[in-house]
């Protein structure tokens, strides 16, 4: 997916708020992002949020065998990934340009400036060595990866601790960290990266730009340094010309934000070690606030309840006492009960028009159902007169049942002959209305 592009309106606004020397989110011409780091339960694995960009960083070791040419070093490997879920620009399976470039500028400020002893890192020279793994991941992307990549990778190692292991000849023993207490890296400083974005042709300057800042910048200054003052790589993009006292201007100015970076680390380390050596819970869902969790946040008000019992006591004697209410429970008829008024039954209510249709039909089918009724019961009273059973006909020819009290019900076909011969051939059809639907 092809990242949208910035309209002409939005492109003239940014310039012209950078001329004004003025930022989308506040921020004067030489100010970063809040920064915040939080790590996971392992060792190594961490979080760095610059703004809104968020890289994961979780650290891996390994014994292999060592380079030919450099029989007593260790080996690092940085890997950064941009995934979808950063961006949707991002294409999934391949390697694009910028990741290409982003991957070399780590390598340099982390592996070529020689911040880490390698030589530790080595267990029999020539056999066997460490090889330490740096993977990044991308999870929001609100512009300079670079930034937060190089603190993420920088801060992982750091937090990192390897196994134990010892050797006897040519047997190496790996211990647990159980058995033995994990080894921290010797790292000898720590270089961070920090990144200039110019407009205007070198006109403007600003740090840490986000996003779409970088959509409309001419050119792109990286300056890798440590808290000593000490340039580790510095790389420039965008095809400007810059003077020598812009690139003397930026790297004084990233001495400054190196310096505060590299605090802000020192602190968090040491509030983890203190977390872990303490006991106290520590993690990655230990580090969300809580009023993220929750959705409401209430101040807590102090209650006095001294004297709760009491003051129950005089609201229960001033109120008023409840009515009586007693339910007469009305019987409409036997097997049925209501409870309370109620309301009458409008189920199946015709219309005027509707009633007027009904009683002229009703007035043939009447005669025709008096004349039904009649031999019905003609046949019902022959029957009860000879003081047993009770004979229950509904249909012309169907089982009949005869409940007598103490005895086996008994099964008799009978055929009511009577109700055939007298009625019409026409069987007698109720019309049915439907009920139309009150608006």
């Amino acid at each position: 997916m092809k990242e949208t592009p910035l309209s002409n309106c939005e492109r003239r606004f940014l310039l012209r708020a950078i001329e004004e020397k003025k930022r989308l989110d506040g921020r004067q011409t030489y100010d970063y992002r809040n920064i915040k780091i939080s790590f996971g339960t392992d060792y190594g694995c961490c979080i760095v949020e610059l703004g809104k960009t968020r890289v994961l960083g979780q650290v891996s070791c390994e014994l292999v065998s060592p380079k030919l040419n450099r029989a007593t070093e260790g080996i690092l490997f940085f890997n950064l990934e941009l995934s979808q879920m950063a961006a949707p620009a991002f294409e999934p399976g391949r390697q694009s340009d910028l990741l290409v470039k982003l991957n070399r500028l780590l390598e340099r400020c982390l592996r070529n400036s020689k911040c880490i002893d390698t030589e530790s890192l080595c267990v029999v020279a020539g056999e066997k060595v460490w090889q330490i793994r740096v993977d990044l991941h991308l999870l929001n992307h609100d512009g300079n990866i670079i930034d937060a990549a190089s603190i993420a990778a920088i801060v992982a190692l750091c937090h990192f601790r390897r196994p134990d292991v010892s050797v006897q000849g040519d047997e190496v023993t790996l211990y647990t960290p159980e058995e033995r207490d994990p080894v921290p890296l010797s790292i000898h400083h720590m270089p961070i990266c920090v990144s200039f974005a110019f407009f205007q042709q070198g006109t403007y300057l600003l740090v840490d730009p986000n996003e779409r800042e970088e959509r409309v910048m001419d050119g792109l200054l990286v300056i890798a340094m440590n808290k000593h003052r000490e340039i580790c790589t510095i790389q420039s993009s965008g095809g400007i010309m810059l003077l020598k006292d812009q690139v003397l201007r930026c790297s004084k100015i990233a001495g400054v934000k190196v310096l505060e970076i590299t605090e802000l680390i020192q602190k968090a380390l040491e509030n983890d070690r203190k977390v872990r050596k303490e006991g106290g819970k520590y993690g990655f869902a230990e580090s969300i606030a809580s009023q993220r969790i929750t959705a409401f946040k209430m101040e807590k008000a102090p209650i006095d309840t001294s004297d709760v019992e009491e003051k129950a006591e005089e609201i229960i004697a001033e109120a008023e006492p409840p009515l009586e209410v007693v339910s007469n429970p009305v019987l409409w008829t036997p097997g049925t009960a209501q409870i309370g008024e109620g309301v009458e039954n409008s189920w199946g209510d015709l219309e005027d028009s509707e009633k007027e249709e009904e009683d002229e039909d009703g007035t043939d089918e009447a005669i025709i159902l008096d004349s039904i009724k009649m031999d019905i019961g003609v046949e019902v009273s022959n029957i009860g007169s000879q003081d047993a059973p009770i004979v229950l006909s509904d249909s012309e020819e169907e089982e009949m049942i005869i409940l007598e009290p103490d005895k086996n019900p008994k099964k008799i076909r009978t055929q009511t002959t009577s109700a055939k011969q007298e009625a019409p051939s026409k069987k007698p059809v109720r019309k049915r209305k439907k009920k139309r639907a009150a608006n």
